[in-house]
C-alpha cells in the first residue's frame, strides 16, 4: 500500500500526466484546420500535461517533475519501439480488416511525432520547471496563476515549434510557411487552453491540500 496520502497524489498526477502524453503521440499524426491554419490534433492533450506538471512542481518539486519526465520519455520511446515492430509485421488480408497501408497511414506518421515529441518534451519540461521555480521563489505561495501561466507561455513555445519541425517540416510533409503558421497556431491554441484550465490548478491545489492534511 501507499506509505502516505502524498504518495497516492503523486501516482494519480503521474497517471494523468503519462496518459495524456502518450495519447498525444498516438493521435498527433492527424492534422486539422483552425480557421485557415493547420494544427496537429495531438496538441489538445498537452495543456493537461502542463497543468499536471505545475501541480507536481508545487508539491513534489523539481526532482519530482524531472523524474516523471524521464519516465514518460522512456515510455514514449517504448511506444516508438512497439510501433516500429507493429508496422513491420504484415497484416491479415480480408474484407473489413485493417490493411498495412491503412495502419501505416495512421501510425507511420506517429513515429516521427514521437521522435519530435520526446525531444520537445524533455526540453520544454526543463524550461517549465526552471521558470516555475523562478516565479515561486519570487512570489512564495502567492500568485499561483503567475508561475503556472508564466512557465507555460515559454515552455509551450519551444514545444510547439520543435515537435512540428521534426515531425512535419523536416520530413517534407509541410513547407516552411505552413510550418511557421501551424506551429504558431498550435502554440496559441495550447496557450488559450492552458489559461482556460487555470481554475483547475486552483481546484487541484484545494483538493490536494484538503486530502493531504485531512485527519
Amino acid at each position: 500500500m501507499f506509505q502516505s496520502q502524498k504518495d497516492l497524489v503523486y501516482i494519480i498526477l503521474a497517471g494523468i500526466f503519462i496518459t495524456n502524453a502518450v495519447v498525444a503521440e498516438l493521435i498527433g499524426g492527424k492534422l486539422i484546420y483552425v480557421g485557415p491554419y493547420l494544427m496537429s490534433i495531438g496538441i489538445l492533450p498537452w495543456p493537461v500535461v502542463f497543468v499536471t506538471t505545475d501541480l507536481i512542481n508545487e508539491y513534489f518539486g523539481q526532482k519530482g517533475v524531472k523524474k516523471l519526465s524521464l519516465i514518460t520519455a522512456c515510455l514514449i520511446a517504448y511506444c516508438f519501439v512497439l510501433l516500429f515492430f507493429a508496422l513491420k509485421i504484415p497484416a491479415v488480408k480480408g474484407d473489413g480488416l485493417v490493411t498495412d497501408d491503412q495502419f501505416h497511414a495512421v501510425f507511420g506518421q506517429s513515429m516521427w511525432i514521437i521522435v519530435g515529441s520526446i525531444t520537445a518534451f524533455l526540453i520544454s519540461q526543463l524550461i517549465d520547471v526552471s521558470i516555475f521555480h523562478f516565479f515561486k521563489n519570487k512570489t512564495g505561495n502567492k500568485m499561483i496563476w503567475l508561475r503556472s501561466t508564466g512557465s507555460t507561455v515559454i515552455s509551450q513555445l519551444f514545444d510547439s515549434f520543435i515537435v512540428l519541425g521534426i515531425a512535419f517540416w523536416m520530413t517534407g510533409k509541410i513547407n516552411t510557411e505552413q510550418y511557421i503558421a501551424s506551429a504558431s497556431t498550435g502554440y496559441f491554441v495550447k496557450l488559450i487552453i492552458a489559461i482556460l484550465l487555470t481554475p483547475l490548478i486552483y481546484l487541484g491545489h484545494s483538493l490536494i491540500e484538503k486530502y493531504i492534511h485531512r485527519n
